[in-house]
């Protein structure tokens, strides 16, 4: 947790995503990833002189099986708000269900942001926090790449004009294999997805993909992370005090 603590500081200061009195809402679908952030944002919450609240919403999709009282449960440890909200997102996925039996993953993207921000105008929060770490950026611009042919990927902050709110995302840093075995030695539980989708997306593909490259070029790892703030690129911007 040290080193995952550090990274996400470094994420913090580096793109001032967290500010004092932001009102913070943390999405957790019930995934290692969501959950690990609930544990690190509320260890940091005790450790940093900014002050600033944390509510934990989970999005009940309507996917068969899903039992999200685990996700209360570790909340409720934590001593850590905790909301959640019916939805009929999956019978909108499955009304516009692929040939091949699967979900339109973009569609689904797009009806959690929209959830979420609604939730979170109703809560009169100021950012809303996702748990996409270091090797989601990185096969994010891989997609983008090779699917939309241009050199992009998500930002650690975000800011909807038309919204007036932020996505940010503080373990933009954070390496899954870092974030695996943090799960597993703090014993945070974690909910299986059961979206059929799990495992067979593009996005998967894309994951396979860049292990392989790790596995052949190891430098590769901290090189591509590196890539997306260098001074001549800037797909990742850094902000100074003043900005």
């Amino acid at each position: 947790m040290k080193k995952i603590l550090k990274q996400l500081r470094k994420a913090d200061e580096d793109f001032k995503l967290i500010e004092d009195g932001d009102s913070i809402i943390v999405g957790v679908s019930g995934g290692k990833d969501s959950m690990l952030l609930l544990y690190a944002l509320s260890l940091y919450q005790k450790f940093e002189y900014t002050n600033f609240t944390l509510t934990a919403v989970h999005l009940n999709m309507g996917f068969p099986d899903m039992d999200s009282q685990v996700i209360k449960d570790y909340c409720q440890k934590l001593d850590m708000p905790y909301y959640e909200e019916d939805t009929y997102m999956h019978d909108i996925l499955t009304y516009h269900q692929k040939e091949d039996g699967y979900f339109d993953c973009s569609l689904c993207s797009t009806l959690k942001r929209g959830a979420i921000v609604n939730i979170a105008k109703e809560m009169e929060a100021t950012k809303i926090c996702f748990a996409h770490h270091a090797d989601d950026a990185i096969e994010t611009f891989f997609l983008n790449a090779i699917y939309g042919g241009r050199l992009e990927t998500f930002q650690p902050d975000i800011y909807y004009e038309d919204k007036d709110i932020h996505f940010i995302r503080p373990l933009i840093y954070a390496y899954e294999k870092d974030i695996r075995q943090a799960v597993k030695k703090y014993e945070i539980p974690v909910v299986k997805s059961t979206c059929p989708n799990d495992g067979v997306s593009k996005r998967e593909d894309i994951k396979q993909l860049v292990q392989q490259m790790y596995h052949m070029y190891p430098q590769a790892n901290k090189n591509l992370l590196r890539m997306l703030s260098n001074d001549t690129i800037q797909l990742w911007k850094k902000k100074t005090s003043n900005s």
